[in-house]
């Protein structure tokens, strides 16, 4: 994990920078919003939210978002755009990666977006996603499609190439979640080495924890 967070410490300052990154984060909080689940009193926890993209656009349609990271030079980003937009609504906290490093807390909604691919074990994670969202609450997941690695091509810091929507919709409920659902929240094009132009699926699974 050392070497992970490395490389997204050295990248946060220009990640903004990527046109294609911000219109991915506007398609997918539009597809967020498109459920019409978020309410004005909800507390959310965005899991894996870089340097806020999401986070931001969610920030005024709700009560509070807690931004977690592992790397602190996406959440130094992050912060100083909340002190940039004054924004009163909006906490950070930098998740320990060693053993035993876990969320707490308690949330109306939990988000995570375009992160999944970077997590070696799911199963483990959706049971804490389980575990800190209240009764009755909901679970926000985008990522990308089975792509073949094409996506990312070569970096260490991927450990799935995509995923299958019904293996996470199963896994999802072995957690214990159910109304279990998904939709494809966007369309990405990437030009391949080629030249050729490869287009690139994300997907929103939403489902609830029971009450």
């Amino acid at each position: 994990m050392a070497d992970e967070k490395f490389d997204f410490d050295k990248k946060a300052a220009s990640w903004d920078e990527n046109p294609g990154r911000v219109r991915l984060a506007s398609d997918i909080a539009g597809a967020i919003l498109g459920e019409k689940i978020l309410a004005a009193d909800m507390n959310v926890l965005e899991f894996g939210c870089g340097t806020g993209l999401l986070t931001l656009k969610l920030s005024p349609l709700v009560g509070s978002v807690t931004g977690v990271d592992t790397s602190p030079g996406m959440l130094g980003v992050l912060q100083a755009k909340i002190k940039e937009q004054g924004s009163t609504n909006i906490k950070t906290q930098l998740l320990d990666t060693a053993p035993g490093g876990v969320l707490d807390g308690c949330y109306d909604a939990v988000i995570s977006s375009m992160t999944l691919h970077h997590v070696k074990e799911i199963a483990p994670l959706f049971a804490q996603f389980h575990s800190v969202t209240a009764p009755g609450g909901y679970v926000f997941l985008a990522d990308l499609d089975s792509d073949e690695g094409k996506f990312h091509g070569e970096n260490h810091t991927v450990f799935h190439d995509g995923f299958d929507r019904q293996m996470l919709e199963k896994i999802l409920s072995e957690a214990g979640f159910s109304d279990v659902r998904d939709k494809t929240a966007a369309i990405v094009e990437r030009p391949l080495d080629d030249g050729a132009v490869q287009t690139f699926s994300i997907f929103l699974i939403t489902c609830r924890k029971g009450g």
